[in-house]
């Protein structure tokens, strides 16, 4: 076997949500592996461009909010003006709504929708399109959640486009694997970011969650970085259309 099978060097990474959490994670999981990194976000990433030079990969900061299509234009031609091209795509951001049932609101459901699924999709078919017209091998990584297996409690909307997340995961797959282009995601479990920092606050959930996870823990941003570099890299030429769970085995449970 090529002991360079997850070296990605020369290869460039778009990340979307880098500021924290998941996205920072992976960002310097893939640097680490030798990947230049664009970083996308609606907020400040000096953190996460920090970590990526400290392991002596290049960052491109790029500014937009995943909430409304006009991002699409300004992440694909900020990536080629800063980097020269993409190999990567990972779709990461996302964002919740917490709500009874009874009080969810169309403004909260359109936001979680359009952040979390319809962005992702349409950013994906941008990419797509130019790695199918520049000829690339190209990888897109599509951040779901357990929640895309489970129906999950007050947040409809996240479940929903989780759910989504997979589906449309599989049907790119199907279209882009004859292409060269590998289309597969990631459902992280419980991780310590910004989207649970409720449920870690509040004792009893906390308590419920972590009597179910087997390795007995939150999730780190970090602990997915592996499944990102894997995905990422010719390690998984031959993986189309899968989502792994990288969740300390809650859904062994």
């Amino acid at each position: 076997m090529n002991h360079n099978i997850f070296d990605l060097t020369g290869k460039v990474a778009v990340v979307t949500g880098a500021n924290t959490g998941i996205g920072q994670g992976i960002c310097v999981a893939l640097a680490e592996a030798g990947a230049e990194i664009v970083g996308v976000g609606r907020s400040d990433m000096t953190d996460t461009a920090n970590q990526v030079t400290a392991v002596g990969a290049k960052f491109y900061p790029v500014k937009a909010d995943l909430l409304s299509l006009d991002c699409l234009d300004k992440i694909i031609s900020g990536a080629l003006s800063a980097a020269g091209r993409i190999d990567i795509l990972v779709n990461n951001a996302g964002i919740i709504r917490r709500a009874d049932l009874a009080d969810y609101t169309v403004s909260d459901w359109d936001d979680v929708m359009n952040t979390n699924i319809r962005t992702l999709f349409f950013l994906s078919q941008e990419a797509a399109k130019y790695f199918l017209e520049n000829n690339i091998h190209g990888k897109i990584i599509n951040i779901a959640s357990m929640l895309s297996y489970q129906g999950g409690i007050r947040v409809p909307a996240y479940t929903a486009s989780k759910s989504a997340v997979m589906g449309v995961t599989k049907a790119m797959a199907n279209e882009l694997a004859p292409h060269n282009i590998n289309v597969n995601g990631i459902a992280p479990g419980y991780i310590e970011t910004n989207n649970t920092a409720a449920l870690r606050a509040d004792p009893k959930r906390s308590a419920e969650i972590l009597a179910r996870i087997p390795a007995g823990r939150w999730g780190k941003p970090s602990d997915i970085g592996g499944a990102a570099v894997f995905l990422a890299s010719a390690a998984s030429d031959y993986v189309n259309g899968t989502t792994i769970a990288v969740d300390g085995g809650w859904l062994a449970r």
